[in-house]
């Protein structure tokens, strides 16, 4: 007798059978989790931009910015190195302003309906007591860090279209960065 290697058509259909089980499965886990960690990517790499803003201040011994424009469909926010003539923090030419942009980050290119917001916080960062009364709190819209690598103070909220998760990004006038998400009680 001969001995031949391969498998039969009902080992294939087996086994597709068992592949179509778990992607039937996983498909709406993934879709329930994909919006969710996007926010949390955005969050990060808010965050992660704050400290490139407060290096460049320190670097080039001058104050950089982070300008968010809240107003422009879809939201973004701009990493600005000098605010220009008028010496005001005002965003680029795009929103009015006249500041030098080092970086352009639109929060539509992380899908899942990013957007400044809080979702369903009841308290804000500092523990209020309330909602947030403003997605952003930075004064003028604009985070400043100053040479020194302090900063104005102040926070971001980021939130997805499902409005159950949201995450808090902000700084403390000592220049410390934060990042906090909402867990449906409290900010962790």
């Amino acid at each position: 007798m001969t001995r031949k290697c391969g498998f039969t058509l009902v080992d294939l259909v087996a086994t597709m059978s068992v592949l179509g089980i778990v992607v039937t499965i996983a498909i709406p886990a993934f879709s329930t989790w994909l919006p969710d960690q996007r926010l949390k990517t955005a969050a990060r790499d808010l965050y992660s931009n704050m400290q490139l803003a407060k290096i460049g201040a320190i670097k080039s011994n001058a104050q950089w910015a982070i300008v968010f424009d809240a107003g422009a469909t879809p939201a973004r926010y701009f990493i600005c190195s000098d605010d220009g003539a008028n010496d005001t923090w005002d965003g680029p030419a795009a929103m009015g302003g006249d500041d030098v942009v080092e970086r352009t980050i639109d929060l539509s290119n992380y899908k899942s309906g990013i957007t400044y917001g809080s979702g369903n916080a009841t308290d804000d960062i500092p523990g209020g007591g309330s909602a947030p009364a403003d997605t952003i709190t930075y004064g003028n819209d604009a985070a400043v860090f100053n040479p020194k690598g302090t900063s104005n103070g102040g926070y971001v909220y980021l939130q997805n279209s499902k409005n159950i998760t949201s995450y808090g990004v902000g700084t403390l006038t000592t220049g410390v960065i934060r990042l906090f998400k909402w867990t449906g009680a409290d900010w962790e």
